[in-house]
This record gives C-alpha cells, structure tokens and sequence, in this order.
C-alpha cells in the first residue's frame, strides 16, 4: 500500500478530473438491504468474461494521471477472485485503492478469512457502510469485526452512515466499541444522503425539489465510473450504470484502449461540458431548453438526464448546447482547466 488516503483527499480526488475512477466490480450482494440505491442482489451479475474483466483493469491501469481507484458494487468482497486480481493489479502499477463494502465478510467472533486478511493490506482506504438496514444483515458484533481486521492491515477507515435519525451516533458508537474513545486516530465518519434509486426508490420520500437554476454544476464528472463487464460512465451515479437515465451517457469498453476512448469521449461531450460548467440552470437559458427551466428536480442528476431528453429530440436544444459546449471547453483549455 503507498499510504493511507483520509475523506478530505478521496473527495479531492473525486473532484479532480483525471486523478481517480470507481470500477463497479459487481452486482452481487449477499446482504440485501431493502434501501440499495443499484438494487443488488445475491443473485446479481458477476465477472464472467474474464477477458473483458481484465481488459477494464488493464485500461485502468494505464490511464495517464490516474492517483486512486475506488471499488464497489454491490458487495466487492463478494468477488473473491475478481476484487484479490483487480486490487493486486492496481497495487503493483503504484494506484492507491478505496473500497466500499459492508463488512459482512467479517467473523463476529473476530478476524477475517485468509484471502480477505491478504487483500486488505493493499487498500488505502475501506468505507464501512452501516445503518438501520446494513444492520439487518451484518450485526453489530460483525461489523465490530469488520473495523478490527480493517485497522489491523494499516487501512484507514471511513464509516459511512445515512444522513437520518442517529446515524452519526450509531456510526460512532460503533468506532468507540470497536477502538474506545481515541477511534479517531484510525477512523473518520460519513454522513451519505438517502438515493432514490434502485430499491430506495420506494423506501425514501423526496426531500425537496429544486428549480434548474437552483441546481449547481456537476463536480463530479471528473470521477467516471467502469463495470466489470465493460460499461462505462462519465460520473458516479450508479443507477445510470444499472441502465437508468440517458443512453447517451453509457458506452461500451471492450479493450484497454477503449477505456481512455470512453473517457475523452466523455469530456468531448458538450452537453456534459455544460453541466459541469454552468450546470442545468445555465442550459435551461438555452434556446429550446424551456421545459428544463419549468421542471422540478431532485438533484443535479435529475436536470441533467432532463437536458439529455430535450436535446435528443430538439434540433434547437441540440445545436444552442453544442455551441456553448464548445465555447466553454475552449475557455477551459484556454486557462488551463482542460
């Protein structure tokens, strides 16, 4: 492991377009939480094409300027040959690693099996997930485990709760049984919005809603997202990974080329230019973008899979967003943020 990454660099990391990438590694979870943002499931897909699988490594791999890649799923640690090969590959190219798992691999009387205790020395960062419906499925005594052995391989430690009742307290309470007060020294904590998607859709109500020009830009487009088999995304948003949301933003990888490829060919994207730019409020001024500037929206993923409506079937909307997109990417490259 090249060292320890804490919240603060992850999430800079995430903002820094070229710096990291999440592969989604499965579909497969053993636990089954009723609230699962990608609805996975025991039975979920897997790596089957190996070569393919390989293929997405290796182009992650050889990216030009890439700092960390983020692991998750699904469960990752369901993947016991896919996540060892995947961590081991990116390990031996000097990529730091941050993995997202529930914990439930852990033994609740303490330890890890084998192949998880020589993973784990190899990730930078583990985020441990756990509320009311983790807990369902990974007791206490479990995930208590879970944070020993993670703190035992030299992994810094983020514990992610829901951003709901005592969440905070929960997670902490946790840590503190786990490690006693002083936790802090191995652990930091994470407070996650509820997703509606997935089987949240129909477990959290909306919150608000928001007009487009309430919407800030994207600061997630620099942190694009691969699948095991292949798909590729330009941001985090899994659900559009599970085939929700526009076609336009999935492609295909089917080499280790093609992953750069799908990457530039993100970045090329005026539509994705403007949403990273101005966001949904400055395309809802565009000319034939009107519906996007009367909608309602949850979140800026839901403006931009509006405006990606819009252009796919008005020519105005299309032409007024490719010009824009092309003048702001060349103001980009022009001060040197291309």
């Amino acid at each position: 492991m090249e060292r320890r990454l804490t919240l603060a660099e992850t999430e800079t990391a995430r903002r820094t377009t070229g710096e990291s990438i999440l592969l989604y590694i499965t579909d497969q979870c053993p636990v089954g939480c009723a609230h699962c943002s990608v609805d996975a499931r025991a039975d979920g897909g897997r790596v089957v094409d190996w070569d393919v699988f390989r293929d997405v490594v290796a182009g992650i791999r050889e990216l030009p300027g890439l700092r960390s890649v983020a692991v998750s799923g699904g469960e990752p640690f369901a993947e016991q040959r896919a996540l060892p090969y995947a961590i081991g590959e990116f390990a031996a190219a000097g990529l730091e690693t941050v993995v997202f798992t529930s914990g439930y691999w852990a033994r609740e009387n303490g330890g890890a099996p084998a192949w998880v205790r020589r993973v784990l020395p190899l990730i930078s960062t583990v985020f441990l997930s756990t509320d009311g419906f983790h807990q369902g499925g990974v007791s206490g005594a479990r995930f208590v485990s879970a944070l020993r052995a993670v703190r035992d391989a030299g992994s810094h430690i983020v514990v992610q709760a829901l951003d709901e009742g005592d969440g905070a307290r929960d997670a902490e309470a946790l840590l503190d049984t786990a490690f006693g007060p002083d936790w802090g020294r191995w652990a930091e904590t994470k407070l996650i919005t509820p997703l509606r998607y997935g089987r949240g859709s129909g477990v959290f109500a909306i919150r608000r809603l928001h007009a487009a020009d309430a919407l800030a830009a994207c600061s997630l487009l620099g942190s694009p997202t691969v699948r095991y088999d292949g798909v590729a995304i330009p941001c985090c948003n899994e659900a559009l990974i599970t085939g929700h949301g526009p076609a336009e933003l999935r492609t295909a990888v089917r080499g280790p080329a093609d992953v750069a490829a799908a990457l530039s060919g993100f970045r090329q994207d005026a539509l994705l230019t403007v949403m990273g730019s101005v966001g949904p409020g400055g395309a809802a001024r565009l000319p034939g973008f009107e519906a996007l500037g009367e909608g309602r929206f949850e979140n800026v993923c839901g403006g931009c899979w509006k405006a990606y409506d819009i252009a796919r079937t008005s020519p105005t909307a299309a032409r007024a967003v490719r010009a824009l997109g092309g003048m702001l990417a060349t103001t980009d490259e022009t001060s040197g943020r291309g």
